[in-house]
């Protein structure tokens, strides 16, 4: 079974979804709902899959000053996972460890896989809006029998990295994450192996990508991601090309 940890900040306007509110028609309050959305969509993905969620927390400290509310990020994040389950009996949390995102993600990693014996370990985010239960079990099949597995997303991203061995995660996750993280699996020596394609979203031009693929899947009666989905429709969330140029409209 793979332990997936899923790194996530409370979903409070003004702390996420910045440079999605800063360049779309959606407003502060609207990006962080779509962040929310993200991360519920996480949650469903990995409970209906054969892996074991842990819900790695910001300490509540570590936020900037202007987004520490008398709830805790243990607390929000909680609340939200029971809401979109039905309880959090199965679900683990954990507070994150670090001055980066590489660092909090290497130390759950490494402790996990060192500390209590997992068997192989994944990082995700509220960022990877595709990411389902058939691409969670087809990563740890591959985990099975390689080192490193990672989901490619665009600009060189990765949406999903998962291990059985640690690397050195020192500036690991960044930009652009994915040839770096395959990089350090080969200098450890590790086998490097890849999931399906996926795009993430964290800035506007990523919903050039989502969006239509969202619509082409309504348009298919194909799986889609529940929240998230459901934040398009509701949003009227459209892409259109006008003078060669694409944009991202609402109703």
């Amino acid at each position: 079974m793979t332990v997936v940890a899923l790194l996530a900040n409370p979903p409070r306007e003004g702390l996420v979804g910045t440079a999605i509110a800063e360049s779309t028609p959606l407003s502060p309050a609207e990006a962080a709902d779509l962040y929310e959305a993200g991360f519920r969509d996480a949650v469903l993905a990995v409970d209906r899959s054969g892996g074991e969620l842990l819900v790695n927390y910001p300490d509540e400290d570590d936020l900037p000053a202007e987004h520490r509310t008398e709830t805790s990020p243990e607390a929000e994040l909680r609340t939200l996972v029971a809401d979109t389950l039905g309880g959090t009996d199965e679900v683990r949390f954990e507070r994150q460890v670090g001055s980066s995102f590489g660092a909090r993600a290497g130390n759950t990693v490494t402790h996990l896989l060192r500390e209590e014996g997992a068997d192989s370990v994944a990082v995700v985010t509220p960022t990877a809006p595709l990411l389902s239960r058939t691409v969670v079990d087809s990563a740890a099949m591959k985990l099975r029998t390689t080192e490193v597995v990672l989901g490619p997303s665009s600009n060189g991203r990765a949406y999903y990295a998962g291990f059985t061995e640690p690397i050195d995660f020192d500036g690991a996750f960044a930009a652009p994450a994915l040839p770096t993280l395959a990089e350090r699996g080969r200098d450890a020596d590790r086998s490097v192996d890849f999931v399906e394609p996926s795009p993430s979203l964290e800035t506007g031009e990523d919903l050039f990508d989502v969006v239509p693929n969202l619509r082409a899947r309504f348009a298919a009666e194909r799986v889609v991601p529940d929240y998230t989905a459901a934040f398009v429709h509701e949003h009227g969330l459209d892409v259109v090309v006008e003078d060669g140029e694409q944009r991202l409209v609402r109703d």
